[in-house]
């Protein structure tokens, strides 16, 4: 299944489920609907151009609300996702309804901190950490759980925020001051566990994270994606949009590195 067919058909299983209507916000207003579109479509086509071998077995870390897991799982691929999201038990809802276009089944998550129950070694072929990595903490000692859970070639498929995108990074300071790690009482594990504040890092600062903790950055594998805000799509076909964002991150190399938005990135393990 394509990334946009999964999302047309995304598109109608959210009209079902009001819940999720405030993380996806595609059902809100109009004007931002491309705009949330082209970086939803952008990060799923990342994924399916990094995992598509059905013979792997994918670990999600922090699988949210399942999107990605049950993607895969239209695609026959095996994912186990893990997840500290308060609304973890509504993902069971969403069986029914992508079972109807494969087996959704192959889809498994469970309610689990990851320094409390890490995976066996060298249990997975490849982590998503989507939307998740920033909020690790320890992250050193996350990264060690990541390398002895992966097989020999084994690798991190990171979908983040940009943390040199200067935009961002004023919003964040206003919210949150310099208070990147916190502690946050998780009402089912019932203790407090240590969690990054929205403490997005730039490329520089992975590199060398991931290098302290024996893995590599695929230079290949990088890619900056959405540039251009919400007021651009009201007159411009978002794929000439796409293309155009493209074309900025081969000609400039500042555009690309503190106006992005999100960053993709590959770690092998070493």
């Amino acid at each position: 299944m394509t990334p946009e067919h999964f999302f047309e058909l995304f598109l109608k299983e959210l009209e079902q489920h009001e819940e999720m209507h405030r993380y996806y916000k595609f059902l809100g207003k109009p004007s931002s609907f491309h705009f949330r579109k082209n970086y939803f479509l952008e990060r799923l086509r990342y994924i399916a151009a990094h995992i598509n071998n059905p013979a792997k077995a994918v670990w999600d870390c922090g699988s949210g609300y399942g999107t990605t897991g049950l993607f895969l799982a239209m695609n026959g691929i095996k994912v186990h996702g893990t997840t500290l999201e308060f609304y973890f038990e509504s993902v069971n809802e969403r069986y029914g309804y992508w079972n109807q276009f494969g087996n959704a089944n192959l889809f498994t998550c469970s309610y689990e901190n990851l320094f409390d129950a890490p995976p066996p070694a060298e249990s997975y072929d490849c982590i998503i950490v989507q939307d998740t990595l920033h909020h690790l903490e320890p992250i050193d000692d996350a990264l060690g759980i990541f390398h002895k859970a992966l097989k020999k070639e084994g690798n991190i498929i990171a979908i983040e925020e940009n943390g040199s995108n200067i935009i961002q990074n004023i919003k964040l300071y206003k919210y949150r001051g310099n208070k990147r790690i916190i502690k946050h009482w998780d009402e089912k594990l019932q203790k407090d566990i240590l969690i990054g504040n929205e403490n997005i890092r730039s490329l520089k600062e992975w590199n060398h994270l991931m290098t302290n903790n024996h893995f590599e950055v695929d230079k290949k594998s990088i890619q900056y994606v959405r540039y251009f805000l919400p007021y651009r799509y009201k007159n411009t076909d978002p794929e000439t949009l796409l293309k155009m964002e493209n074309e900025i991150q081969q000609k400039s190399k500042l555009r690309k590195e503190y106006l992005f938005f999100g960053l993709n990135f590959k770690a092998n393990k070493k």
